[in-house]
C-alpha cells in the first residue's frame, strides 16, 4: 500500500504549476565562468519541513535561482507514520517540476547526528538510502563513494555548540584528513561563523550560505533567500559538481558578501564600472561609479584628501567628488565584502 501512495503522491507532484513570473537576479559573470544563484540545504514533509517538494522548485523558479538541493534528514523522520519513509522521494518527485523549470536539482540528503560531527549535507548522490548507517563515519564513506560533495551544516549552531563557536573536533581533522569535507556553511539560516574563512583557507573548502528553510520561503526572507554564488564553466549539473569540489563559491546574505580574495575582488570589479569625469571646476573633478548588480557596496576608510566613505546602491550610482589635489591611490575597503574574520575586501577605484 506505501508504495502505490508514493506513486501517487509523485504524479500529483508532478502536475503542481510553476509561478508565471521569474525573477531575475542581477549578479555578474566572472571571466570565462557563469554565476550559479543556489540553495543547497531545504526540508520537505519526508523529514521536518512543512512543504511538499515541488514546492521547493516553484519557490526557487520564483527566485531567480539556477540550482538547489533538497536535503531531509536520514536520522530524523518526524512524519513517518504519516509519510512512508523512502529517503529518495523528495528528489524524485520534485524532478519533473524542476526540469520544466530549467532548475539544476542536485540530489542531497542530510546526515544529522549529535556534535560531533554534527549534521553534514551530501549532495550529487545516487541513493539516499544506502546512507542508512549505525555509524556516522560509515553514513559519510557511503556517500563519498557515491562521488558526493559534502558539506558541513551550521557548524556553530546553538543547539549543538551552546556558545555559537565553532570547533574543528577529531573527527574533523580525520574527515578533512580524508578528504571527505568539501565545504562549510558560513552562512545558516539568520546567523555566520566568521572564523569558517580562516578554515576554507586552509583546507582548500568551498564556503557555503544556505538557508535551511523548513516552512515557506518568502515569509523567511521577503527580499532575497541567503545563497551560493558558484562560478562554473557551464550551467550544468557537471560543471556546477566541479566548481564546488574546486571552491570556487561566494556567498550572499543579506547585504553582505563573503568568501576568499581570489573571487571577491573580481566579482567586485565585474559589478561596478567607473565613468569618465563628466565635470570639473577650478579645485574638483566629477565622475560616477555604476553597480550594475543587486548588491549595494559600502566603501569606507578611504585615503586622506578623497571622500571617506561611499556608498553604491544596488543597481544606480554614485556622483564621486574628487579634489584635483588629490594624487595618491583611491583605495577603500568594502565594508560589506568578508573575506576573513575582521578582515573585508581592500579595492581601488581607478578614475
Amino acid at each position: 500500500m506505501k508504495r502505490y501512495l508514493v506513486t501517487f503522491l509523485i504524479l500529483a507532484g508532478a502536475s503542481l504549476l510553476l509561478p508565471a513570473q521569474r525573477k531575475t537576479i542581477n549578479l555578474p559573470d566572472l571571466p570565462g565562468f557563469v554565476t550559479l544563484k543556489c540553495d543547497f540545504h531545504m526540508h520537505t514533509v519526508f523529514s521536518d519541513g512543512n512543504v511538499w517538494p515541488t514546492v521547493r522548485v516553484a519557490e526557487a523558479y520564483r527566485d531567480g535561482l539556477d540550482a538547489i538541493a533538497i536535503t531531509d534528514h536520514i536520522e530524523y523522520q518526524p512524519k513517518k507514520d504519516y509519510i512512508p519513509t523512502d529517503h529518495n522521494a523528495a528528489w524524485k518527485i520534485a524532478g519533473n517540476a524542476a526540469r520544466e523549470g530549467n532548475i539544476i536539482l542536485v540530489h542531497g540528503a542530510e546526515i544529522t547526528r549529535d556534535m560531533p560531527p554534527g549534521h553534514l549535507n551530501a549532495l550529487f548522490i545516487t541513493d539516499a538510502n544506502a546512507l542508512v548507517k549505525d555509524s556516522v563515519y560509515d553514513a559519510i564513506e557511503a556517500a563519498v563513494k557515491q562521488g558526493a560533495f559534502i558539506h558541513w551544516n551550521h557548524p556553530g549552531w546553538k543547539s549543538q555548540e551552546p556558545d555559537g563557536i565553532p570547533k574543528l573536533y577529531g573527527i574533523h581533522k580525520r574527515l578533512l584528513s580524508n578528504g571527505w569535507i568539501h565545504g562549510i556553511e558560513f552562512f545558516n539560516d539568520s546567523e555566520y561563523y566568521p572564523n569558517i574563512l580562516e578554515w576554507c583557507r586552509e583546507y582548500k573548502l568551498a564556503v557555503l550560505a544556505n538557508s535551511d528553510e523548513h516552512g515557506i520561503i518568502s515569509e523567511s526572507y521577503p527580499a532575497h533567500r541567503p545563497m551560493n554564488l558558484v562560478f562554473a564553466r557551464e550551467r550544468t549539473p557537471e560543471s556546477l559538481k566541479e566548481a564546488l569540489f574546486a571552491g570556487r563559491t561566494l556567498v550572499w546574505f543579506d547585504n553582505t558578501l563573503a568568501g576568499k580574495v581570489e573571487y571577491a575582488r573580481p566579482f567586485f570589479y565585474q559589478c561596478i564600472s567607473i565613468g569618465k569625469r563628466f565635470y570639473e571646476t577650478g579645485k574638483n573633478y566629477y565622475f560616477e561609479i555604476t553597480n550594475k548588480s543587486d548588491i549595494p557596496f559600502y566603501l569606507v576608510n578611504g585615503p586622506k584628501g578623497a571622500p571617506s566613505s561611499i556608498t553604491i546602491p544596488a543597481n544606480a550610482s554614485a556622483r564621486v567628488v574628487l579634489s584635483k589635489s588629490f594624487s595618491g591611490t583611491l583605495a577603500y575597503d568594502v565594508k560589506n565584502i568578508l573575506t576573513g574574520t575582521g578582515e573585508v575586501l581592500n579595492v581601488e577605484i581607478r578614475y
